[in-house]
């Protein structure tokens, strides 16, 4: 906070002085998440297509992997 010359207190603080705040923090957020759900897909089509042997020895089985590989990108 700065204090102007009449010695009140000035509360407000500039986009640059709070970080991950405004357009770029959307933004950046914006990104993260997308980034997050195409992984997450990825993740899951890959999944899916491993052979039962793969499966198994991390101890899923295939039903498992199917209803992984069904579930919506967004959802965790």
């Amino acid at each position: 906070m700065s204090q102007s010359m009449n010695g009140s207190m000035n509360t407000r603080t500039d986009a640059q002085e709070r970080p991950g705040q405004g357009i770029g923090g959307a933004l950046v957020t914006l990104f993260d998440t997308v980034a997050t759900w195409n992984e997450r897909r990825r993740q899951r089509r890959a999944l899916e297509a491993l052979p039962d042997h793969l499966l198994q020895d991390i101890g899923l089985s295939r039903a498992d992997a199917v209803t992984e590989a069904d579930k919506p990108f967004w959802q965790g």
